[in-house]
């Protein structure tokens, strides 16, 4: 009787899981679909017309024209490369000394961490532009990269990885001759690689698919990022789907690219920091 009951189960939850995968794969599905698209078949009403009469590429080639990929995958990428590396630099000493060193007001400073991560990241948009302003950097691949150059998140995976080593390794160093710095760089740090990729990988995916910054920071097209150049194709009176999809295509290659390389760390970040996407 538990075996039946136990076998009904498991049906139910990969029928739901079914379900829910459906739901996810349609709208990208979807994308791929209206990319190969007429912009008559892209706006048609008939719930029938899942596939185009012809799989035609002319909108990948007025997408990749129009929008000047080569650049925006340059802006992109910088601002991906530089917040990656000052991103898990700061989050690894700032978690290492909150889960491992003791010192005044260190509860009160991890506090407002954990606050910065409850409140909108909208409310920083005015003093992070005014602050830009003042030292004329905007329309730059720096005020691109000034919002993430540290991470409330990043502190906060960092202290979850290093809280969950044991204090054995601190006192095997300790009894060493190895100083607090020295213990960081060269015993506890180099233990938590899995969580580093994991915070790479998320710092990348953030700043990949951020749009409200870029827009704001960056007017000149030649200087924003993939997404915020995406969100400009939409026209005035019109919106050509096609070309939207296509660039939309085009955009996702490189997150995709990504996280099958690195799926292994990806879900071990998520598991292992206790918060979700």
């Amino acid at each position: 009787m538990n075996r039946k009951i136990s076998r009904g189960g498991k049906i139910i939850i990969y029928l739901v899981l079914l379900l829910v995968a459906f739901v996810m794969v349609v709208p990208f599905a979807w994308m791929i679909l209206t990319a190969f698209k007429t912009q008559s078949e892209s706006t048609q009403m008939n719930p029938f017309l899942i596939f185009p009469t012809a799989f035609r590429t002319e909108a990948f080639v007025q997408a990749w024209e129009e929008l000047n990929f080569g650049r925006l995958y340059l802006n992109t990428f910088a601002m991906i490369f530089i917040r990656i590396i000052t991103c898990v630099v700061t989050s690894d000493m700032a978690g290492y000394a909150f889960s491992r060193l003791k010192f005044k007001g260190s509860k009160f400073a991890f506090g407002l961490v954990l606050f910065q991560m409850m409140v909108p990241e909208q409310i920083f948009v005015i003093p992070q532009y005014l602050m830009l302003s003042k030292i004329h950097a905007l329309n730059t691949i720096f005020s691109l990269c000034f919002p993430g150059l540290v991470s409330a998140f990043g502190v906060f995976l960092m202290r979850q990885a290093y809280m969950n080593m044991p204090r054995d390794l601190e006192d095997a160093a300790r009894l060493d001759g190895c100083n607090i710095g020295q213990t960081f760089l060269f015993v506890m740090s180099p233990l938590t690689k899995s969580s580093k990729v994991a915070l790479c990988i998320f710092t990348a995916l953030f700043g990949y698919k951020e749009l409200l910054w870029p827009m704001i920071a960056n007017t000149d097209n030649n200087m924003t990022t993939l997404a915020a150049a995406l969100a400009k194709i939409n026209g005035q009176h019109l919106t050509r789907y096609p070309e939207l999809m296509a660039a939309s295509c085009i955009a996702c290659l490189p997150m995709i690219i990504l996280y099958l390389v690195f799926q292994k760390q990806f879900i071990e970040g998520v598991a292992n920091s206790g918060s979700k996407m």
